[in-house]
């Protein structure tokens, strides 16, 4: 048997970040959908299983204190991981088996969270046996595991396409093109398809959209996205049909805005959704009302459910911070619905209260408690502080010991991101202690770090040494779509982001602990 097991091996997959299998935000969303977190009784364990390029996984491993394992059957990856662990020094342990043989131990702890980005819909229905057995066997009582996965019915119209592209790239493409050429090939192949009157595109319009979109992918992500041998969109009752093996229950979305009906349903839907009990026909009622393409989904085995009362006081100890550098709310947020706008009298008073904490982090029920917010319709405040970190304008904060151990330790990771980031833009985030995640950093904000951390303290400086940089390898910034031709250009384009950063971004990025 091939080792690869149909999943493509021959082109690297991207460095993303997963901000939803963060550890505090698992906890924070299942608290919010009224569950126990997982007890975490003698420490923290934490099960990833097809960790890609390792960064969500080292970042997680160097910000939040625990134990970590991680399972990705490509060598490549493995060997990315595990250098990054070093770099920190986490408990991480980051290996290159198969699921197959990770379901075979019997040397593995019980996990409190295990976790898979990206991997459901991409294996085979064998893999998928074996990523049921492991959670079966691995995962504590009260435990946690997040799954996202393609779902039907909104992949429905598209699996025609995939299966044209793929077939076209197995068949008229050759191994001396090479993974992107082949790829570049179907598409245009797709293309020529569409224009020649293919009735399969009249009958549905938004395959060609569809068809639009890959074509201005990044070819790593398409390559791994549509072109595996095995790739299998699922509705929600199946999947939920497969995890019912591992003892697991539906627990809520990952995704807190996901959680919030009146952004995501009109309100036919919203009436129609709430004649139907929780359970598997519910959420699969909504995947129709949504055409739901991709699911980010929570299980649990054996939480708690939260009284009404219980999950206010949770809420209300946990402590809470802005992640971003504005000090105004969002004018809409981005939902099912499209763009839904925000009423700027309840959340702009709850960004400024959250803004006027500084450097404290502060807790939500001291938030809740705060004079500016009194006026506030019942239940408005909680719905929108969760609006605000599922948009990723806010996000929970760890305790002072956690705080305190994980800084070594994104010290050293992001010391090492942040000098990678003079030959590569492939990283653009790094680990914060003071969340348990990380944070959106780009390549010239990370070398501006660098320089600063080098001990030149002006904003010109620090463009100085990113021009330097970029030069050495007859590298130029595209600006508005157009390359900038000389030093000159270059050097003031920097300089205006290099001030720029250090008149907002800069501040913080120290407050959060990812800079000094």
């Amino acid at each position: 048997m091939e080792w690869t097991s149909g999943y493509r091996a021959d082109i690297d997959y991207t460095y993303g970040y997963y901000r939803e299998i963060a550890p505090g935000l698992i906890d924070f969303a299942l608290t919010y959908a009224g569950l126990e977190p997982p007890p975490k009784a003698g420490g923290m364990r934490y099960l990833e299983l097809g960790y890609g390029q390792g960064i969500s996984a080292n970042i997680h491993a160097a910000a939040t204190p625990g134990e970590y394992w991680g399972a990705d059957f490509n060598p490549v990856h493995a060997a990315n991981a595990q250098a990054l662990a070093r770099v920190s020094g986490a408990d991480a342990h980051f290996t290159d088996e198969s699921f197959e043989d990770v379901a075979h131990r019997d040397d593995l702890p019980q996990m409190d969270y295990i976790v898979l980005h990206g991997i459901w819909s991409w294996v085979s229905d064998a893999n998928r046996r074996n990523i049921v057995e492991i959670i079966r066997k691995r995962l504590k009582v009260g435990g946690a595991v997040y799954m996202s996965y393609n779902t039907l019915p909104g992949w429905a119209v598209a699996m025609p396409l995939r299966h044209m592209m793929t077939l076209h790239a197995g068949s008229a493409g050759s191994d001396m093109q090479g993974v992107i050429a082949r790829i570049d090939a179907s598409i245009a192949f797709g293309t020529k398809l569409a224009e020649s009157g293919a009735r399969y595109f009249a009958a549905n319009p938004t395959a060609k959209n569809r068809l639009d979109a890959i074509a201005g992918q990044n070819r790593h992500y398409v390559a791994h996205e549509y072109f595996n041998r095995d790739w299998a969109p699922m509705y929600f009752s199946d999947a939920h049909d497969w995890l019912a093996d591992a003892k697991l229950s539906y627990a809520g979305a990952a995704s807190i805005i996901d959680q919030q009906d009146a952004l995501n349903l009109t309100v036919p839907q919203r009436e129609l959704i709430n004649g139907i009990p929780p359970g598997v026909l519910r959420e699969t009622v909504r995947d129709y009302l949504l055409n739901t393409q991709f699911r980010r989904d929570l299980y649990s085995r054996g939480a708690r459910s939260l009284s009404a009362l219980e999950k206010l006081e949770r809420l209300r100890g946990a402590r809470i911070t802005l992640v971003t550098p504005e000090t105004a709310a969002p004018a809409n947020v981005d939902t099912n619905l499209g763009a839904v706008g925000l009423r700027p009298d309840i959340y702009n008073p709850v960004v400024e209260v959250l803004a006027a904490a500084g450097d404290t982090p502060t807790t939500i029920g001291e938030v809740s408690d705060s004079p500016k917010l009194a006026k506030l319709p019942p239940g408005a405040f909680l719905e929108a502080l969760a609006v605000l970190v599922g948009a990723g304008r806010a996000h929970p904060v760890q305790n002072e010991a956690a705080v305190e151990a994980a800084t070594p330790r994104c010290q050293r990771l992001n010391a090492h991101l942040i000098e990678r980031a003079r030959v590569s833009g492939d990283v653009t985030h790094l680990a914060s202690p003071l969340i348990g995640g990380a944070v959106a950093v780009g390549r010239f904000e990370m070398i501006f770090l660098g320089a600063r951390a080098a001990g030149k303290k002006k904003p010109v400086d620090w463009a100085r040494t990113a021009w330097d940089t970029l030069s050495r390898q007859n590298q130029s910034i595209i600006k508005n779509g157009e390359l900038l031709a000389t030093a000159e250009a270059n050097l003031d384009e920097l300089t205006s982001q290099a001030q720029a950063m250090a008149d907002g971004r800069l501040g913080l990025l120290q407050r959060l602990k990812v800079a000094d």
